[in-house]
């Protein structure tokens, strides 16, 4: 769907705020979560780097915040989701890291291809997890992303140009053998239902279907944007497993990642 057309709904959600950003920015991306792509346009905010991005919050401490690659990097090691952030039955995929130095950029064409990553993005890493088939039931896959960007300015971007992905490709190819499809969104800014961990949270549902494991089958995506970060958690269903499980698995991950990264920016407290 392109822009200008309906806004696709979940519920009784609308994403009227950032599709309007998106349909201004020209797109960008996101396998399930797995990365995002480059805007076409600079930055309109200073880099870090020569100034502190704005916090927001007075329980934030600004030299805490990345301002090199370097930093991004060490930063995402410590709050990216581990087997562990999960719950049990949880466990690592090969290959477990992505490589820092792409990121997936949607085609044109709807299919998600690795690029080099963008200026405003100072790092970006995935790991992949798996609930492994058991009882007649197939595997769960799962992933989860951290993306540091030079700004909040730069990590809002990327949340308006996810919407404009939905509703550009209601059907994507995440990789060869792997679609997803028929993708519903919706947004809840903080406070909206009691989501107080980031200022904005995009959630997305959809079919999921594999060369492999067959499908349709359930798919659901989250992604959260909280200072210049930009965190996301995806999950692919197969054979016997019901969105409600997906959504757990995710919601537990997520909590945990953005749970790491508010204590690892947090100002220490005085003695």
């Amino acid at each position: 769907m392109a822009c200008g057309g309906p806004m696709r709904r979940y519920g009784v959600l609308v994403l009227a705020p950032l599709v309007l950003v998106a349909c201004s920015s020209g797109g960008g991306g996101s396998p399930g979560g797995e990365g995002k792509t480059a805007r076409a346009t600079g930055s309109a905010t200073a880099d870090p780097g020569s100034g502190q991005a704005e916090t927001g919050s007075a329980d934030v401490d600004p030299a805490r915040l990345p301002v090199s690659r370097g930093q991004a990097l060490d930063f995402i090691g410590r709050v990216l989701a581990d087997p562990d952030s999960f719950g049990p039955d949880v466990v690592r995929r090969s290959p477990y890291e992505s490589d820092p130095a792409t990121w997936p950029v949607l085609g044109t064409d709807c299919v998600w291809q690795q690029k080099k990553p963008a200026h405003h993005v100072l790092a970006t890493r995935s790991r992949a997890f798996e609930v492994p088939a058991a009882g007649g039931k197939g595997p769960v896959r799962l992933s989860a992303v951290i993306t540091v960007h030079r700004s909040r300015e730069d990590a809002r971007w990327e949340m308006a140009e996810s919407v404009e992905e939905t509703m550009r490709c209601p059907t994507q190819q995440l990789r060869k053998g792997e679609l997803i499809g028929s993708l519903v969104s919706s947004s809840l800014a903080r406070g909206e239902n009691n989501q107080n961990l980031s200022e904005d949270t995009l959630l997305e549902i959809g079919q999921y279907q594999s060369s492999t494991l067959g499908g349709p089958f359930p798919y659901v995506w989250q992604q959260a944007q909280t200072l210049q970060f930009t965190v996301a958690v995806t999950g692919k269903g197969a054979k016997g497993r019901t969105e409600k499980e997906l959504d757990a698995l995710t919601s537990e991950a997520q909590a945990a990642m953005l749970l790491r990264l508010q204590a690892a920016v947090q100002k220490k407290k005085q003695k």
